[in-house]
């Protein structure tokens, strides 16, 4: 970028935006000026179909100018590689990938081409290199269109492009989440983690990622769903077009979805099924949900009154529920401790841990270069930060370090050996849990303070750079800590959550997404963001929201008016996400103080279902927060309402997402529901207004549910939600088991309807044995007619 070209921007998007699109310009140039040029490159398409072998579960078919190796897993998932591409190696699989199903077998088809055939899914593949996934009806759930190549003559990686069809009714969701909308449509997004502007671009024009992308797509349409995963840590872009029917005999144009990588292999896997199918599925191939620790799923706070030991125990001593306290590394490195503002660490984290508090510590894979002795020396002698092509240690410039700052590299299997072995020291001075900052973060508007792209990268031995590497780095630390945190705690589960990312990271912990714009836009923002990340496997998840003039959380003054507002629909929205943080001063202060401790309330009664739905999800992939169609995919109004979400399958909740509002229209699945404060109920699906007063959000309960709640003693109790007359219902409770490795038991819970009066029956074997204690009856327990719905 020139001086023109600043101008350029300047001019197209103010001066504000303009800035902002100069610096991203500048910092990807700066990343990647060592790398060497393409040069002069050459296209190739797969050409006409030579021949095809047999083998278990699929098959190779040949081309003139590629192969296509296609195999159909025993549990339906199909694999897809191009030109030799394997399952192995992969960041993404959790392990070996799955055995093929021996049932399936490749076999000749139509107009010279091949299919295989398997119970849940049909592949056909044609004659110069198509390829359809088809339900087992033959209904086309998609079609990826012949794949193009341009390899550099002088040798190098390939780029490669795929445009794929989907049917015109089709809605696409995942990449990890975007703050543009839960829904992607109609805009190319980047695939590089790097940090999203805090602006939510306009339509249609290009979307950075967030420091979390991923190449994973959950399309959903009235022929099924259906999720893609691609399978390389290599950038990219995929743009998305939505299809359109046509009206009377006009035709219909399908959607489209196009991936433009810059290198890496072009291999995929796909799942069919429902949603809850595919999302279990792919955790699967990638990897069950780490448990968090029970306490975890309480409040989190961060910075304010979190700066000093005495803060921290003002913070504690509060009347709001608390679970965790962050605090942020030293002046000497990222595991030392600031003796200054935490002089007894260890007595603290002790008396916090007596009140069910734990402390979390915020780490930066940044290592600010030091002596021998240090956390820098010790890395260093150990080879485990990254050099250029030399052998010289990359660093990137710090103003609190003049030597500047070392970065391990993760995909160095010496490296998270080493990276894991300081987590002990964590866990010595108190800390349960860590919280890991993406790479660069300090930094980041500095033109080159990146490590440069072209820096050697060891990739688990097979040897490359930083555009193979980048993407993966923050899974790799997360990996790191995971393990750590295990091996000098084994009888604990680790608690990690990363703020950097990739697919497969739900093995490790969970994500948070700080790259929220500031103001009511932010609130929507969050909610994308982490029904994105749920649709990408990973259902640990929460997102900042701030103010517009207070984007670090701090207090606000009583006369803050619609600023208190935006804070306090934000706790109200972020209270009812799987990880919850509140940020700066005491979050139950200002005028909305009543409500926003009403809330934190209401999160810790809740904290036994959240425990329930973090077990279930851990067993079965499905994300704790989920969009409204998850149970309906079919209802193709859900599918495009994007401001309300399940909480797993017993809660609807409807957070304010604009200012002023007291009232709000809410979209209903089919089934009864009932106002969780009022108890009025409402028959769906249709649209019904709910208030929406200062004190509450809407929260609809799904009629015959039962779900786990903390009593007012503390224990936990069971809260059942009346079925309709004549109708049945129930509910999976998991109980808190401790924050160990021990299985807990699933109970299976009925109810219905018997001589006039509801009636609970816990499943024991094949038998139903009814409960009478421990339950709290809630609703209409007699045929009460339900709120209008249009």
């Amino acid at each position: 970028m020139d001086g023109r070209d600043l101008v350029r921007s300047v001019k197209s998007f103010g001066p504000l935006r303009g800035m902002r699109e100069a610096r991203t310009a500048w910092r990807r140039r700066g990343a990647g000026s060592a790398l060497p040029e393409r040069g002069p490159e050459r296209a190739r398409v797969p050409g006409a179909v030579r021949e095809a072998l047999p083998l278990p579960g699929g098959g190779v078919v040949r081309f003139a100018r590629s192969e296509l190796r296609i195999v159909v897993a025993a549990g339906g998932a199909v694999f897809c590689g191009w030109d030799g591409a394997e399952p192995l190696p992969s960041y993404g699989l959790a392990g070996r990938p799955p055995e093929a199903d021996p049932r399936a077998g490749l076999e000749p088809d139509k107009d010279g081409g091949w299919r295989v055939v398997s119970e849940r899914v049909t592949v056909e593949v044609s004659r110069h290199g198509a390829v359809e996934i088809r339900t087992p009806g033959g209904v086309v759930l998609r079609r990826d269109l012949p794949p193009r190549w341009w390899e550099p003559v002088a040798g190098g990686p390939a780029r490669w492009s795929l445009r794929s069809e989907v049917p015109p009714d089709a809605r696409v969701f995942g990449l990890g989440g975007r703050a543009s909308g839960v829904r992607l449509r109609e805009t190319s997004y980047r695939l590089w983690n790097g940090g999203a502007s805090s602006a939510v671009p306009a339509p249609g024009t290009e979307e950075d990622a967030p420091h979390i992308s991923m190449p994973v797509q959950t399309v959903v349409a009235d022929a099924g769903t259906h999720l893609v995963f691609h399978d390389t840590t290599w950038g990219g872009k995929v743009t998305v077009r939505e299809g359109e029917e046509g009206a009377g005999s006009g035709h219909d144009r399908p959607g489209t979805i196009e991936m433009r990588m810059d290198g890496g292999p072009l291999r995929c896997w796909v799942v069919v099924g429902s949603p809850a199918r595919v999302l279990s599925g792919f955790a699967q191939l990638t990897g069950a949900p780490a448990l968090p620790p029970s306490w975890a799923l309480g409040r989190h706070h961060a910075g304010g009154l979190a700066a000093d030991e005495h803060g921290v125990r003002e913070l504690a001593e509060g009347s709001a529920p608390l679970s965790a306290v962050h605090l942020g590394g030293g002046p000497d490195g990222p595991f030392a401790v600031d003796e200054g503002r935490f002089p007894a660490l260890g007595a603290l984290a002790k008396d916090l841990a007596e009140d069910d508090i734990r402390l979390v510590r915020v780490v930066d894979p940044a290592v600010a270069a030091g002596p021998e002795g240090s956390v820098h020396g010790s890395g260093s002698a150990a080879g485990v930060f990254v050099t250029d092509a030399d052998g010289t240690e990359v660093r990137s410039p710090d103003g609190s370090s003049p030597a500047g700052r070392a970065h391990p590299d993760f995909t160095d299997p010496r490296a998270r050996a080493w990276w894991a072995e300081w987590y002990e020291d964590l866990a010595a001075q108190g800390f349960s849990g860590v919280w890991h900052e993406p790479e660069g973060r300090a930094a980041a508007d500095s033109p080159g303070c990146a490590v440069p792209l072209s820096a050697p990268r060891v990739l688990e031995g097979r040897g490359g750079d930083g555009r193979e590497a980048h993407n993966v780095g923050g899974l790799s630390m997360a990996r790191a800590a995971y393990e750590g945190l295990r091996g000098c705690r084994p009888a604990e589960r680790p608690f990690v959550v990363s703020r950097s990312g990739w697919a497969g990271m739900q093995r490790y912990g969970g994500a948070w997404c700080e790259e929220v714009p500031a103001g009511w836009q932010g609130l929507r923002a969050a909610l994308s963001l982490v029904l994105g990340l749920g649709l990408s496997g990973v259902p640990l998840a929460g997102a900042r929201i701030a103010p517009a003039a207070d984007a670090g959380g701090g207090p606000l003054p009583p006369e803050a008016g619609g600023e208190a507002e935006l804070r306090l629909r934000g706790v109200q929205l972020g209270a009812w996400l799987p990880l919850f943080l509140t940020v700066g001063g005491p979050p139950a202060a200002g005028p909305y103080a009543d409500a926003v401790a009403a809330v934190l309330r209401e999160r810790e009664r809740l904290r036994p279902y959240l425990v329930s739905l973090a077990q279930l999800s851990r067993l079965t992939g499905a994300p704790m927060v989920r969009p409204l169609w998850w149970g309906c995919p079919e209802d193709r109004a859900l599918r495009d309402c994007e401001d309300a979400f399940l909480l797993g399958d017993s809660l609807l909740v409807a957070p304010v997402l604009t200012a002023g509002a007291r009232k709000r229209t809410v979209r209903l699945p089919r089934g009864r529901w009932c106002d969780t404060v009022t108890e009025r109920v409402y028959e769906g699906p249709g649209t019904v207004t709910v208030d929406a007063p200062p004190e509450r959000i809407p929260v609809l309960a799904r009629a015959g549910t039962v779900l786990a709640v903390a009593g007012a003693d503390g224990a936990v109790e069971l809260e059942v939600w009346a079925p309709a007359p004549g109708r049945k219902g129930g509910g999976l409770v998991v109980r808190d088991s401790g924050d160990g490795w021990a299985e807990p038991e699933i109970e299976r819970y009925a109810t219905g309807w018997a001589d006039g009066r509801v009636v609970v029956e816990r499943w024991a074997g094949e038998d139903r044995v009814p409960v009478t204690t421990g339950l709290r009856l809630r609703g209409p327990v007699t045929g009460t007619p339900p709120g209008p719905a249009s």
